[in-house]
């Protein structure tokens, strides 16, 4: 009961993950369905922003699960527990796309990033001014907004632009926007520096923006 009250909160303690990790290797498998149920579809996600369907994401996280109950016992609370699944998560998706680009022509792999904001950087605040990265010009205001969103061709427009990302963009934004998981967690679950990861998400964010304004003016809404 102990593990399953840890999964209650994200950022669990190392008490509170050596305590997950010990009803693990005691093969508890009440602990294990709150691991899963909680973190399934965040692992999914993630893996989802690596490969070209839903299918080869199924299979990633399927192995990612069995490489954690198979080495469980290698985690000695150095890190989180959940930064520790999400390096074995990374690593089985790395490892397939390599795969998968030893068999692609070259001409068929896209850039891993680019420079390109779907938004001017002069619409956004600088890092001296009082709220870096916020809008300085905001978008103009959309008729009936509320419709707008809530629409299911904006959300499928939303959805086609977040899987044309660049493949960190798309990460980090499915991370912080979809899952809701703080900046630092994710820094220590992709290794990147908080610097980067800020960079990402910013161009992550605006690239989405731009991509719904494109839209929102072509319907002339």
């Amino acid at each position: 009961m102990a593990a399953e009250l840890a999964l209650a909160s994200r950022a669990a303690d190392p008490a509170e993950d050596r305590a997950i990790a010990a009803a693990l290797r005691a093969g508890d498998e009440r602990a294990f369905r709150a691991l899963f149920d909680r973190y399934h579809q965040v692992l999914k996600r993630t893996a989802r922003g690596y490969v070209d369907s839903d299918a080869v994401a199924d299979e990633i996280v399927q192995d990612t699960w069995l490489a954690i109950v198979r080495g469980i016992d290698r985690f000695e609370g150095r890190s989180a527990l959940l930064t520790w699944m999400f390096s074995i998560l990374l690593r089985q998706a790395q490892s397939h796309r390599a795969r998968e680009r030893r068999s692609s022509p070259l001409s068929s792999l896209a850039r891993e990033e680019d420079d390109h904001l779907g938004c001017s950087p002069d619409r956004f605040q600088k890092d001296d001014e009082a709220w870096p990265g916020h809008w300085a010009t905001p978008p103009r205001p959309w008729q009936k907004p509320e419709r707008r969103l809530l629409s299911l061709e904006a959300r499928e427009q939303l959805k086609s632009a977040l899987a044309q990302l660049p493949e960190r963009q798309r990460t980090v934004i499915a991370l912080r926007d979809v899952d809701g998981l703080p900046a630092e967690e994710v820094c220590a679950m992709l290794g990147l520096s908080a610097e980067n990861q800020r960079v990402l998400l910013h161009r992550g964010r605006a690239r989405l923006r731009g991509a719904l304004e494109q839209y929102v003016d072509q319907a002339g809404l």
